[in-house]
């Protein structure tokens, strides 16, 4: 077997690799074989569920959160028209709240959908009444909320920075290029019955794209050329740094109530280990949520956010 045959075969060889390499990162040629799965848990979504309990919970509205920042996905090569940033942001608020201290901290509410909701009330009602005629019992009331909760994706800095490294020799190399992408979150609570912000936060949140490029380049013989290419690029999913941003708001705007005595936790001692780790934490440039000396075990390391008051 010529030496330029060994060398084709060591391509097809590395295709083969490369394509099983992509199958094992989930995006395989057979998508189908890649089953449904929940939204996968954040180290901030973890601590958010292990927030003590308050004295009473809150009853909540979310209306709209939307994206302000009018940001296209970006793209070297052409015009991209589609948003940068996910359009579902009250979805991922509203879930956010539900699941906030185990289920125990807020009542959220239905308002992003209200017109829907009344509607079938109206239905429920006509045919009650139908059926029943004038003696037919009414639904009870909706559950009003005391605060709304307000804000939206407020910004989107693509190629906030951008960098790479590479090298070559004898027609063999490779090279690695990265770049990150900041999004911006804004939260606040407003009180229904006076309209007074009660508290505001604003979070960060980084997002890595790496490239990861090998290149060989070689003369087999005088009219023989053997060239071959392998790489992957990741990139970290916007939904889930948006996701993973409301929830640190969300956090935040918790305790910023709870130093203006707007609400208490149940377990005072508790409560107070958290919020001298946050306390602690937001003096580093590098924002990380982490224990205190003597903060419950619950509380685990969630890098790469920011938070703001």
């Amino acid at each position: 077997m010529s030496n330029f045959a060994k060398r084709a075969i060591a391509v097809v060889a590395l295709a083969q690799s490369l394509g099983a390499c992509v199958a094992l990162t989930g995006s395989a040629s057979d998508p189908l074989t890649q089953p449904a799965t929940l939204v996968q848990p954040t180290q901030t979504g973890i601590i958010l569920d292990k927030l003590p309990a308050p004295v009473q919970p809150l009853d909540v509205a979310v209306y709209t959160f939307p994206d302000l920042t009018g940001q296209n996905k970006p793209n070297d090569n052409f015009a991209e028209f589609s948003r940068a940033t996910t359009q579902g942001g009250a979805a991922i608020l509203t879930d956010v709240l539900v699941k906030a201290g185990g289920g125990r901290w807020f009542n959220v509410v239905e308002r992003n959908e209200l017109a829907s909701l009344l509607q079938e009330r109206q239905i429920i009602q006509n045919t009650r009444t139908a059926i029943e005629g004038t003696k037919a019992k009414g639904l009870p009331p909706l559950r009003f909320a005391g605060i709304a909760l307000q804000g939206g994706i407020i910004g989107y800095d693509s190629n906030e920075t951008t960098g790479g490294v590479g090298a070559n020799y004898l027609g063999i190399g490779g090279n690695v290029s990265y770049r990150q992408d900041i999004v911006t979150v804004a939260l606040r609570a407003v009180s229904v019955q006076t309209g007074r912000v009660l508290a505001s936060v604003t979070t960060t949140k980084t997002i890595y794209s790496v490239l990861v490029n090998g290149t060989v380049f070689r003369f087999a013989a005088v009219d023989q050329l053997l060239q071959a290419e392998a790489g992957f690029t990741k990139n970290s999913p916007t939904t889930l740094a948006v996701r993973e941003g409301i929830q640190l708001a969300v956090y935040s705007l918790i305790f910023e109530g709870v130093r203006n005595n707007l609400w208490k936790f149940r377990d005072v001692e508790a409560g107070a280990s958290f919020l001298r780790a946050l306390d602690e934490r937001r003096k580093a440039v590098d924002f990380t949520i982490a224990p205190a000396a003597d903060a419950p075990a619950a509380v685990v390391p969630v890098e790469g956010i920011v938070a703001k008051g």
